[in-house]
């Protein structure tokens, strides 16, 4: 069998991780795994059930019972839910509602951390999150922390907003940004921070076809095959 290869993104909201993370992939002919579509997956599963996101104990049992997987179809993202493909319904407002929610119970965290590892170990694999290269993958070939001072991220979600038509008050967006950044770094289980040997790259300065140029030289230069 020949060698799988994972690398690991990490970093604060709005760094543009997803959108990078996503490209690169696709560059490289890797997986590219949207952990926050398997939570939403989670999310429908505790729904169907009819349980409620305030009962830790019932989510504690129920996740045992949950297998997420996310695989390729024409370069089109399909996620699992214990073999159905749910890609669709997990984009519903309730469903991202009650992953939000329930992601903060150990159980949930450790069970998608395990199926996470899971999909690594079988597919070249591109995860982005927060505590990727510390925890789900400490392992990786390459580690990649991204990040882009407050101001650059709060205008691009600001540019992002008012695109769609969305009225909002830059200087609002930066201060929930700063928020969550701490919130990020200083939570119990997984805080936010870069792992030792990551290369952090901050894209302030740069566009996003200059930073997927960089990660395919990282990777390059680590050896990975593409």
């Amino acid at each position: 069998m020949s060698k799988i290869y994972n690398i690991a993104i990490d970093g604060p909201s709005g760094a543009g991780k997803s959108t990078i993370a996503k490209a690169a992939a696709a560059r490289m002919n890797f997986v590219y795994v949207d952990t926050g579509a398997m939570y939403r997956a989670m999310g429908l599963y505790f729904l169907r059930k009819g349980i409620p996101a305030s009962d830790e104990a019932a989510i504690a049992k129920a996740v045992k019972e949950v297998t997420v997987t996310i695989s390729y179809d024409n370069g089109t993202q399909q996620v699992l839910l214990n073999g159905e493909n749910v890609s669709d319904l997990i984009r519903k407002e309730e469903v991202g509602s009650m992953a939000s929610a329930v992601s903060v119970y150990m159980q949930v965290r450790e069970k998608l951390v395990e199926l996470q590892q899971e999909l690594a170990r079988n597919e070249n694999v591109i995860m982005d999150g927060r505590d990727i290269g510390t925890c789900v993958l400490p392992e990786a070939d390459l580690k990649l922390y991204l990040t882009a001072s407050t101001k650059v991220r709060a205008l691009r979600r600001y540019k992002e907003l008012t695109a769609k038509g969305t009225q909002c008050i830059l200087e609002q967006i930066e201060q929930d940004i700063a928020e969550r950044d701490y919130r990020d770094m200083h939570r119990e289980h997984s805080p936010l921070k870069q792992a030792e040997d990551a290369v952090l790259l901050d894209t302030s300065e740069m566009n996003i076809q200059q930073v997927i140029e960089r990660i395919l030289e990282l990777a390059g230069e680590k050896g990975i095959i593409f």
